[in-house]
């Protein structure tokens, strides 16, 4: 089986790549920036907006893992450019070359305005769309066209709405938000076999998450990592997270905040 992961240089790309390394595996690594892969890896650069270069990339290939785009906010043509146009090239040299399961590394920046539940109940998977950004526009866009790919062509996509990977939360609202790598690899695992059309979010079995874990388990994640181990030491650091302000209370967290104006 060989799968293409774009955006392999990446953190998230560099985090993956030897969980979901595999006997019987390749995994082609694309990205704009040189490296050098390892056992059981091959190595393509492409410009996920070149159609040829896309093409090129994906012969061969049975699944793809696209992380690659741009991982922050930039100015709306480099976001158009990346994340929008570079989704469709790679979904349409996807359906020419036959793949039938892709999985998008989406993100929390799409529904970022959603708040907390007042009902105490998880933010549901496919919370309506509120983006915080114009690369959580963009990841709104990728859903769209992911959307399109299965109902018009068959193919099938997973959508990962994801939160705060690292090696472990980085502060207080982390604690919520965190998926751990291998629990990503888990989920990433699901989505390259699952059928149909999901849109998940990408987190871990925190105590203290509200995003819904419903649909990422009707697809085989099982989280087995959680980020209470953790927090002691950032409540210690950090203090006990207040729930109203709009860093916990609101899914983007600080990308929402008014004053941050076009920087982001």
């Amino acid at each position: 089986m060989r799968i293409l992961m774009t955006g392999a240089a990446g953190k998230v790309g560099t985090l993956l790549r030897p969980r979901l390394a595999r006997d019987g595996r390749t995994l082609r690594l694309s990205d704009l920036q040189p490296m050098e892969p390892g056992a059981g890896e091959e190595w393509v650069t492409a410009d996920l907006a070149d159609p040829e270069a896309m093409a090129a990339a994906m012969k061969g290939v049975d699944a793809v893992l696209h992380l690659g785009g741009q991982s922050r906010e930039h100015p709306w043509a480099d976001i158009v450019h990346a994340n929008i146009n570079g989704t469709q090239v790679l979904l349409e040299a996807a359906y020419k070359e036959g793949v039938r399961h892709v999985v998008l590394m989406g993100s929390h920046h799409a529904a970022g305005f959603h708040t907390r539940p007042d009902n105490g109940e998880d933010l549901p998977d496919y919370a309506f769309p509120r983006p915080d950004t114009y690369y959580g526009v963009s990841k709104v866009v990728m859903e769209a066209l992911g959307s399109l790919y299965h109902d018009r062509f068959g193919m099938n996509v997973t959508v990962i709405r994801l939160g705060t990977c690292n090696e472990g939360p980085l502060d207080t609202r982390g604690l919520a938000t965190w998926i751990s790598a291998d629990d990503l690899a888990c989920l990433v695992e699901a989505g390259l076999t699952a059928p149909g059309y999901h849109v998940v979010w990408g987190v871990s079995d925190n105590p203290r998450r509200w995003w819904s874990l419903e649909e990422a388990k009707a697809i085989g994640y099982v989280s087995r990592d959680s980020s209470e181990p953790f927090a002691a030491g950032l409540i210690a650091e950090h203090g006990e997270p207040d729930l109203s302000d709009p860093v916990h209370d609101r899914a983007g967290g600080i990308f929402t905040l008014n004053e941050l104006g076009g920087k982001w």
